[in-house]
């Protein structure tokens, strides 16, 4: 009997020892599902959470913008209240101390959103359209002399008015010496073509092969890109604009004196008359008296709207009709 009992023991025993593993590893599996569902519940809610604060922020960014550009669209309201009552005054000249011109000092325009403005007298910079005549084709002469010594007045090389000509015009002979046509530009990597249109964007001289980004910067605040035939507005040119015009250094070797004789003369500055006057060739004063004037038609309005810690720049171009209306061409948010 005490046998039988011994080994009724140690089978039972063996039995609850053998029963007891599986369990033990069934509450383990399930401590690890368990785990792997609180981290992928984990994972869900944080990826849940972020798509919610990112577009919070996409529509709160959305806001702002549609808020700078409705303010930026009120400044433009404003500079062509200015520009319309400055020609209303003086419609014989275009000139920097009129209404137009004066800047919108930082200005709380509603809670929380800040206005700084000014305008610019895009026609006091060199037209490059202005290179080719009004068909489109034949090469401007004496405009092409005057780009040549602006790109030397800045540290360039003259080349680079013979390379823009061959971008404009609609034919395919380049420019001699220096012109290029699509002969080169599709040697380049990757290979494109000329245009053969008017410039859009002064930009574009960086598409003119070896012009760096160095070599905009110096020109950029002297050229612009408007339409053909629109001509230089003396009264708001640059001193080195005015120099490359007429050949002769008259204005650009003493900046801050040409200011203040601008400034002082409390008007136009020079006038054409007295422009032309101090040009001694007479086959150069003809030319030269079709590509300039004393009034512009073509502004850019350059805007910055401040909403917290955010800043927006809104850069619009205004065109002022024959009739006095003042129209929003193009807005973009880079300057060039």
């Amino acid at each position: 009997m005490s046998a039988r009992h011994c080994e009724s023991g140690h089978a039972r025993r063996r039995r609850r020892d053998g029963g007891a593993a599986p369990r033990q590893r069934q509450r383990g599996v399930a401590l690890l599902v368990a785990i792997l569902l609180v981290a992928l519940g984990t994972i869900i809610a944080a990826a849940m959470a972020y798509d919610n604060a990112m577009t919070a922020r996409r529509a709160a960014a959305s806001f702002d913008f549609d808020q700078a550009l409705l303010t930026a669209q009120g400044a433009e309201a404003l500079a062509a209240y200015g520009l319309q009552q400055s020609v209303s005054q003086n419609a014989q000249y275009i000139y920097p101390g009129q209404r137009w011109s004066q800047p919108l000092q930082p200005t709380e325009v509603m809670p929380g959103v800040m206005l700084q403005a000014s305008m610019e007298d895009l026609q006091g910079r060199f037209n490059i359209n202005d290179l080719l005549e009004q068909d489109g084709n034949t090469p401007n002469q004496a405009a092409i002399t005057a780009f040549q010594r602006l790109l030397t007045m800045v540290g360039l090389n003259a080349k680079w008015a013979d390379y823009l000509v061959d971008w404009i015009d609609k034919n395919s002979t380049p420019m001699f010496p220096d012109g290029a046509e699509d002969s080169v530009y599709m040697e380049m990597n990757p290979p494109y073509r000329t245009p053969n249109l008017p410039v859009t964007s002064t930009s574009e001289l960086m598409a003119l092969p070896g012009f760096t980004r160095a070599d905009f910067d110096k020109l950029a605040p002297y050229i612009t890109a408007l339409p053909l035939g629109v001509p230089i507005n003396l009264c708001s040119a640059s001193g080195v604009v005015l120099d490359a015009l007429s050949g002769v250094v008259q204005y650009s070797s003493n900046p801050g004196g040409f200011e203040k004789d601008r400034e002082a003369a409390g008007g136009c500055f020079p006038t054409q008359a007295v422009f032309l006057s101090a040009i001694t060739n007479q086959t150069l004063r003809q030319p030269l008296q079709s590509l300039t004037a004393q009034t512009s038609a073509w502004f850019r309005l350059t805007s910055f709207v401040g909403e917290g810690s955010t800043e927006f720049a809104v850069y619009s171009t205004m065109y002022l009709e024959p009739t006095h209306q003042v129209r929003v061409v193009m807005r973009s948010f880079t300057p060039n």
